[in-house]
């Protein structure tokens, strides 16, 4: 479909990729990964025909159409939201008009005559072309994907103008998958998606007809909608089969293959080395010398790419706070007459990892901001524990960066009793080094911002942590650091996030938002699905009084739609899980046989006393093993 060739690109002074060879074809799911900065972009806008090769070509099979959604910066106005979306089929409702005329033509003129023929014919050639393009269900087309990208029927009526850059960009992702182009091409798609509006597009993509590149940094994204990868990594596009997890495992099978290959092509140089210099001038050993010299000559000398620059750092590990965080008692905010909570209590306890969930415009950043006492109640109250120390991470955290001010000279204002080696030391670790420094905060890039900005927390030492969307700009590698990091962090953490792989890996708790409420349930995001799907309430916990008003309830029936969003890495773990639960069952069983054996021989009073004290604490706990292994076996059978 669309072929490059020894395909090279730069960008001012330096290779972006180069000696590319690629055939895209009809039924391509790939994924374009990569770090920041090494050219996926520009490779998207190449297979695009927005950019231009500087080496190689570039070929296409004729009439193929290729469409591209950048990540933002496109705006709509002059229409409503359905009519925008609408006009991708201006080609088709433009046959519908015409077919109408048409209809209206045949009944003036003589049946008998050649200009009804003439019309009649071109009337069944447009009503073939119309049916076609499936002309009779052009709304319901536009309405199923809308739908699905979180606009609300009362939506589409409205101006189109009056939507945030965020809704336009969705806007403009309906147009494109209602296009259907032969080749889609999207970039970080999921940017400016809630969970429920990115599971939709998952749905959407395995069913398109035709071929998509994507980029993007959610992991569980990549892992359910392509089935090939490629790298750009050290000027090269590399190519693996399968998924992202498999992308990572074979990744790493390649370089230490590629590592004991280069150890033992070392090794032989060596020895013909030592064997060319220590018989170099005897005659009797001039031949084999000889033939040595050949054989380092004709050898492909295998070279090992440099390792990926990563960011390494680790939270301060905070004081620690009282037991309880934070508490919202009949909690209520209003902004004029729009309503974001009404009567909501909970309480968050040190160690928790509280993830907020809910579609976009529900509240999840009003109630982080709310916790870090940057917004006023409505009415209730909200009390924060004992000792601790909120920082607040928001979306648009650049927006309070001095953008005149230099990177270091910036850190410096905030911790001025560090020096300038620690600081460079920090940034360092954040990919900023050398003349990066001394860069203007107002020059930096979304995910330079954000790398800075995480940078700058590190300098507040805090047992409290409320992120608002952190992961926004960072490249998978960023993103694993960050979730490391997190994991051992000693404090407490509320985050909103819509990578899915970062809320399965770190949240103990989900807070579900929406109409007013917060639902709350325990365990990731896995466990909050597996939960609704069975119509579990929230919340079931000791931990936290019940949520006012609403019971959470979902469908209990595990559909095939369900079970295909299923984390594959959350099935591993739960696989996992009922093995390690088999070995503690087991031996518990042993613990309760030998103390039942120890029981039936008389040795005195207080042993008998403390051998049924023994055994029947280990009984308790075998039964609740027991049914904890049940639990994890159901729970893999539905999703299964």
């Amino acid at each position: 479909m669309i072929q490059l060739s020894a395909a090279g690109k730069r960008f001012g002074g330096k290779i972006l990729f180069e000696e590319l060879n690629w055939l895209v074809t009809p039924e391509a799911r790939v994924g374009l990964v990569g770090a920041n900065g090494t050219g996926k972009t520009t490779l998207l806008k190449v297979l695009a025909g927005l950019e231009s090769l500087d080496y190689g070509s570039l070929s296409r099979t004729k009439g193929i159409s290729a469409g591209y959604l950048p990540q933002d910066g496109l705006t709509f106005a002059g229409r409503t939201v359905f009519q925008e979306c609408l006009s991708v089929f201006d080609d088709v409702l433009a046959m519908e008009r015409e077919m109408e005329t048409l209809a209206a033509r045949m009944g003036e003129v003589d049946h008998t005559g050649a200009e009804y023929a003439a019309i009649a014919d071109r009337f069944h050639h447009l009503q073939s072309a119309f049916q076609a393009r499936d002309g009779y269900s052009l709304e319901a087309q536009v309405g199923a994907v809308l739908g699905g990208l979180g606009f609300g029927k009362e939506d589409w009526t409205r101006r189109i103008e009056e939507f945030s850059g965020g809704w336009q960009m969705r806007v403009a992702m309906a147009k494109l998958l209602l296009r259907k182009p032969n080749l889609l091409l999207l970039d970080e798609p999921t940017n400016h998606l809630d969970l429920e509006a990115r599971n939709w597009l998952e749905e959407y993509l395995s069913e398109y007809p035709h071929a998509y590149v994507l980029i993007s940094h959610d992991r569980y994204f990549l892992d359910v909608t392509v089935d090939q990868i490629a790298e750009i990594w050290n000027k090269r596009v590399t190519f693996y089969t399968g998924n992202y997890e498999k992308f990572v495992a074979e990744k790493e099978q390649r370089q230490g293959q590629l590592e004991a290959a280069y150890r033992n092509q070392r090794e032989r140089i060596e020895q013909l080395e030592v064997f060319i210099n220590r018989f170099r001038y005897q005659a009797t050993k001039a031949k084999q010398v000889q033939s040595r010299i050949k054989e380092l000559e004709r050898m492909e000398r295998i070279e090992v790419p440099p390792g990926e620059k990563a960011i390494h750092f680790k939270f301060p590990q905070p004081e620690r706070s009282g037991r309880t965080v934070a508490e919202f008692k009949n909690v209520a905010k209003h902004y004029g007459p729009k309503q974001v909570f009404r009567n909501v209590s909970f309480t968050i306890e040190r160690g928790d990892r509280v993830a907020l969930v809910g579609v976009n415009g529900a509240g999840k950043s009003t109630l982080i901001k709310l916790l870090a006492g940057l917004e006023p109640l409505t009415a209730g109250e909200n009390r924060l524990g004992h000792n601790v120390k909120p920082d607040y991470f928001a979306q648009d955290q650049y927006k309070e960066l001095d953008p005149q001010a230099r990177m270091l000279d910036d850190l410096w204002n905030i911790a001025p009793q560090s020096n300038q080696t620690e600081l460079r030391s920090l940034l360092g670790c954040f990919l900023f080094s050398e003349d990066d420094v001394f860069k203007r905060l107002g020059v930096l890039s979304g995910g330079e911002r954000n790398r800075y900005a995480l940078a700058r927390m590190l300098l507040r030492p805090s047992n409290f942590l409320l992120l608002d969307e952190p992961t926004n700009h960072l490249d998978l590698r960023a993103k694993d650091m960050l979730l490391d990091a997190l994991a051992k962090f000693t404090g407490t953490v509320v985050f909103v996030s819509h990578d899915r792989y970062f809320i399965d890996k770190l949240a103990s708790r989900v807070f579900e938002i929406g109409g007013g409420e917060v639902h709350i349930y325990p365990g990731n995001y896995e466990d909050y699905l597996w939960r609704k799907q069975r119509g579990d309430a929230g919340e079931p916990e000791l931990t936290a009084p019940a949520v006012a008003g609403g019971n959470g309830h979902a469908p209990a029936t595990v559909t095939a739609a369900s079970r295909k969003k299923v984390n594959p890495y959350k099935l591993r773990e739960m696989e996992d899980r009922r093995q390690q639960l088999e070995q503690e069952i087991a031996r518990a069983e042993a613990d309760v046989a030998e103390y039942e054996r120890s029981a039936q021989i008389f040795v005195s009073a207080e042993e008998s006393l403390r051998l049924n004290g023994l055994l029947e604490r280990r009984r308790a706990e075998l039964a609740g093993l027991i049914t904890a292994w049940e639990e994890v076996s159901q729970s893999l059978e539905s999703v299964k």
